[in-house]
Order: structure tokens, then C-alpha cells, then sequence
């Protein structure tokens, strides 16, 4: 039997063709995705648990008064408590 010749450069034209064929593909299936809108947020200190629960929450300016209310929950042999920074989202009315 005899076997047929592949010619490189043959085949090599038809390998780029399709790389072409589905690059173009890619290009027109393309969609509009929307943009996500800009949240405005607020820092606020909270006053945590042991457990992560949120006890308190304080401005940012008052975080002297946040620290005095977890020493004095913490007090007693309680179960410990930590101030920590809190990000939450400002609803526009």
C-alpha cells in the first residue's frame, strides 16, 4: 500500500486557518458586562466576642470608648473580648 504525502506547509496553512477561524469566533461572542456601581462604605469600631458575635458598635472617632467597653465585658474571668475595625455599606435614601 501506498501511503499518501502530507506536505508541512500544507498543513501548517490550515492549522493557522483555523487558529484564525476561532479567534474571529471569540471576538463576536463577546458581551457587554455591566459595571458595577461605586458603594460608598463607612469604618465604624465593633466590639467582638469570643465568638466572633458583634456586641457594640462605635464611630471611628470613638474607639477610646470602644476599648473601655471590651476590657469591661472582658472582666470577671468572662470570656475575652477585642475591638475591631468594621466596614459597612451607607444606604442612599
Amino acid at each position: 500500500m501506498a501511503r499518501k504525502v502530507v506536505s508541512r506547509a500544507e498543513k501548517a496553512a490550515e492549522a493557522e486557518a483555523a487558529e484564525k477561524a476561532l479567534a474571529s469566533k471569540k471576538k463576536k461572542s463577546s458581551k457587554r458586562t455591566k459595571t458595577a456601581e461605586n458603594v460608598r462604605m463607612r469604618l465604624y469600631w465593633g466590639v467582638f466576642s469570643q465568638n466572633l458575635k458583634r456586641v457594640a458598635v462605635f464611630d471611628f472617632d470613638k474607639k477610646g470608648e470602644a476599648d473601655k467597653r471590651a476590657k469591661e465585658l472582658s472582666k470577671g474571668g468572662k470570656s475575652p473580648h477585642f475591638v475591631q475595625k468594621v466596614k459597612e455599606e451607607i444606604k442612599i435614601e
